[in-house]
């Protein structure tokens, strides 16, 4: 009698293995994909409350509020926009601001945007329709 002495896997063990592997990923993805859209978000935030400290730094120069594209305006002040987020516009009167459009859109997911009215109002959160 001729014995073998093969080792390895059998099929159904491979098959086993590659299930469990696509269940673990298939719970894993969509997790990964809510958490950096949150990470999106929070640096959009972020770069609100920079740009409302930059136009409160400009108004103590100037005695008045910037207008324009707040990476243009605030270039001076230190602010430099977060990587994946996009500033929009800033508008000053004079005695007050409006800072929007301040978005994620590399995240994949629609775009969230923020805005808020100066000084001293808290930042507003516009969710995507």
């Amino acid at each position: 009698m001729v014995t073998r002495n093969e080792k390895g896997f059998t099929l159904i063990e491979l098959m086993i293995v590659i299930a469990i592997i696509g269940i673990l990923a298939a719970i894993a993805i969509p997790q990964f994909s809510a958490y950096r859209a949150r990470s999106y978000n929070a640096a959009a935030m972020s770069d609100v409350r920079n740009m409302m400290t930059a136009q409160e730094a400009y108004f103590v120069d100037f005695d008045t509020y910037a207008d324009g594209v707040a990476s243009v305006v605030f270039s001076n002040y230190g602010y430099v926009p977060s990587a994946g987020v996009v500033a929009g516009p800033i508008t000053g009167t004079g005695s007050s601001y409006v800072i929007g459009d301040t978005y994620n859109t590399s995240a994949g997911e629609q775009a969230v945007t923020y805005s808020v009215s100066g000084p001293g109002e808290s930042i507003v959160k516009h969710n995507p329709d």
